[in-house]
């Protein structure tokens, strides 16, 4: 009996599907605009724990910084959200290993940004 129930219990394990891959946050939590990446390789495969950074700058005259820092999920995929609606234009330093690249987002013109980032 207790035969069956291992072998049954084998049998469906393949079956299910594995879990989707949680979507990497992070929070500057001034606002309401975010910035959503996903990064790949000049193949078109998703890189995973590639680091995207942005130091943000606030307050009056943007004395306050503030730097984010997030990795991507095994999909390549990341968010930068909570960021100020108004401010000076960001930009985004992405990178993994020895290839970089930067990304620009104008808050103003666009506060809810996608962008597919191709790392060489």
């Amino acid at each position: 009996m207790l035969l069956i129930a291992a072998v049954l219990a084998i049998a469906i394990l393949p079956a299910q599907a594995p879990p989707d891959p949680q979507l990497a946050v992070i929070s500057a939590r001034l606002g309401d605009c975010s910035a959503d990446f996903t990064v790949r390789d000049v193949g078109g495969k998703p890189i995973y724990a590639a680091i995207v950074h942005v130091r943000i700058r606030y307050g009056f005259m943007g004395v306050k910084r503030m730097d984010l820092e997030v990795g991507t999920n095994s999909d390549g995929q990341a968010r930068v959200e909570g960021l100020p609606a108004k401010g000076k234009p960001l930009t985004y330093d992405i990178s993994q290993a020895d290839r970089r690249t930067t990304v620009a987002q104008d808050l103003a013109a666009s506060c809810r940004a996608k962008y597919e980032v191709s790392l060489k």
